[in-house]
Formats: structure tokens, C-alpha cells, sequence
């Protein structure tokens, strides 16, 4: 959550910082575990002061989904009407295809150490040009050709 490009990533979504966290945390834990966590168990990994109840997690959760749902509809409805064209669309599926390449380079460097400096002063310049760019994008202007 600490990582300059999720900030921007998060500031300029629809999700909220403690729904976002939520999310993660349920996907993350589906996908790290050795065994299934229970949603208390969830809840106590969101990081907050006060103790998490199961269904103030869930209930965050599920607002969570219902965002990043109709997030993804309302790409679609843009698209329907014409409004976001395939044109504007790509440079956002370039920033989304070039950022997974960007983790993929970073893990694979946290496990594998050989040119760990070199490479991760290159990964540094990468970082920086792509929060550049989603900055960019979250431009309002930037979407428009007026």
C-alpha cells in the first residue's frame, strides 16, 4: 500500500484505501495460504487500531466488488456509446501490460539476487516513468483530443 505506484493507481480508482486493502487481503490470502483463512482471521490483517469485525470486513468487502464491478461496466457503457474509444483504451491496456512486467521483474529480482544492483536501478527509472505515465493518465484531459 506503501508503493508510489499503488498510491497514484489507488488515489485516481473508485475504491476507497481501506476497501482496497480489504480486497487484497481476501485475494491475496486465497492465493498465499496454505489453507483457507476465515474471515475473522482476515480481518485481523487489515491494518487499523481498533479490532475488525467479521462482518465490518465483509460488508467492505462486498463494497469493494460492487466498485470494482461497476467500474468495469462503466468502461464498457464509454465503449458502447463512443465515448471511450478503442484508441484511448490501449494506452491504459499498455500501462496495465507494462506494470505487470514491471512486478514480475521486480519479484523475480527479490528472489533472484545476481545484478541485484544494476537491475534494480533500472527497475528505479522504470518506476519513475511509469508513475509518470499513470500520472499522466489520470489527467482528465488526457482522454479527450480537444
Amino acid at each position: 500500500m506503501e508503493d508510489p505506484i499503488v498510491k497514484i493507481l489507488a488515489r485516481n480508482s473508485n475504491l476507497t484505501k481501506i476497501q482496497l486493502e480489504t480486497l487484497l487481503i481476501d485475494v491475496l490470502s486465497e492465493n498465499l495460504a496454505s489453507k483457507r483463512l476465515k474471515y475473522e482471521e482476515k480481518a485481523k490483517l487489515r491494518r487499523t487500531k481498533a479490532r475488525i469485525s467479521r462482518g465490518a470486513f465483509n460488508r467492505t468487502l462486498r463494497q469493494a466488488k460492487k466498485n470494482t464491478i461497476q467500474s468495469i461496466y462503466t468502461v464498457i457503457l464509454l465503449g458502447y456509446f463512443g465515448i471511450f474509444e478503442e484508441a484511448n483504451l490501449i494506452t491504459y491496456i499498455e500501462i496495465a501490460s507494462k506494470l505487470k512486467a514491471y512486478t514480475e521483474a521486480y519479484r523475480d529480482l527479490l528472489v533472484n539476487k545476481e545484478g541485484a544492483k544494476e537491475q534494480f536501478q533500472a527497475l528505479r527509472v522504470l518506476r519513475e516513468e511509469l508513475e509518470a505515465q499513470i500520472d499522466d493518465l489520470s489527467n482528465p484531459w488526457i482522454t479527450s483530443d480537444t
